[in-house]
Order: C-alpha cells, then structure tokens, then sequence
C-alpha cells in the first residue's frame, strides 16, 4: 500500500490521515514533512514484521515530528499540562518536540490512545515503559529511508533482527554522540539507559 492509500480509522484519533496531513505539510518544512511520511511508512513495515498494530505505529510514526518546528511560544502554552517538565527548556527543541506534539495531537486531533501518546511523547529519549509501539517509533524514526549517518545500516540491520537489538543499539550510540561532542545529556535520556541495561543484565 502506497502513502497515498494509507488511511486510518477513527478508533485512535477523532480525524481522517488526510487532515493530519494537511496539518503537517502547513506547519513543517517540505524535508521534516517528507521525514514524517517516511518514519509512517517505516513504522507502520516494523510493526507488520514484529505482529504489531499497524495503525498505532502509523499513526505515532506520522505525528511524531509534529512540533518538531513548533516555537517556545507554544511550548509554553502547555506550561500547565501535567506532563509537562521545566527541564526541557534547558535542553532544547531537540528534546521537547516529542513531548509537545503528543500534547497537541490530542488537542488537534483528539488523539485518544495512551501507546500512541507515548510513543510520540517518548520518541526523542526513549521509555522508561517500553511499548512495541515505542520501540517502533523510536527506531523507524531513526532508521527510515533518508536517513544517512555513521552506523546507521548496523542500525538497520540490528532493527531487523529484532527490536531490542534496534533499541539497544539506538540508545548506545545516541548516548555516545552526545558525550563526544560534550553535549549536556537530559537527565531522563541517562535514566532510560540506566533502566534498558539494568532490566538486559536481568535477562542474562
């Protein structure tokens, strides 16, 4: 099925994809629009692989961006929202956009599905509660098609043997990058690797 021919009930969302689409491609660049589509149609081939709910992962995949361009301004608007966290401002879009396009997409789009809210929310560091959902949004989002940076086929290839391994390598070299280029980690980001190999030495 082509992106065209994609379409989602309103089991999840109170709207069709064709108005979220028309959403993204007014508040997002032409490139951040196209990333979106990609992570949708990435997510929406893990989930069918791994016995997943195509529509969740497609529907998290396609708004998981959603503020990526968002400003200040409207993060702040959420200031009272309980899941909304000071902190973010301390580290930037690149952590906060996740978080806030879960909170608009229920606002928006009356998103009313918690995996899907989660995996949006939690796409840019990870989850303390790992879905399937999640886990798919977090590696499509790193691994679609017009993604090219160093390692990203190992990143491939470890998604297809498995989430976990798609997950494991993720938060490895994610964690590595920001140390080597003395970036300040969000506390959270540090938590979620804490968490994900302390419950990997259970398994052991």
């Amino acid at each position: 099925m082509s992106k065209d021919e994609i379409n989602y009930s309103r089991s999840y969302v109170a709207v069709d994809r064709e108005k979220i689409v028309h959403s993204l491609q007014s508040e997002l660049s032409p490139h951040r629009f196209q990333h979106c589509l990609r992570v949708e149609e990435t997510a929406r081939r893990l989930a069918e692989k791994y016995g997943q709910d195509k529509e969740k992962a497609g529907l998290a995949g396609l708004l998981h961006d959603y503020a990526k361009e968002a400003s200040k301004e409207t993060l702040l608007s959420y200031q009272e929202h309980p899941d909304y966290d000071p902190d973010w401002l301390n580290y930037g879009n690149a952590i906060w956009h996740g978080p806030l396009a879960a909170m608009r997409a229920v606002d928006q789009f009356g998103l009313k599905d918690e995996e899907i809210y989660q995996a949006i929310f939690n796409h840019t560091v990870g989850s303390l509660k790992w879905t399937p959902t999640a886990k798919i949004v977090y590696l499509a989002d790193y691994i679609e098609p017009g993604r090219d940076f160093p390692g990203v086929e190992e990143a491939r290839q470890a998604t297809e043997r498995s989430l976990d391994e798609g997950v494991t390598y993720k938060l490895t070299h994610s964690l590595t990058y920001l140390v080597n280029n003395h970036l300040r980690i969000y506390p959270r980001t540090l938590e979620v690797y804490n968490q994900w190999f302390g419950d990997q030495e259970k398994k052991i």
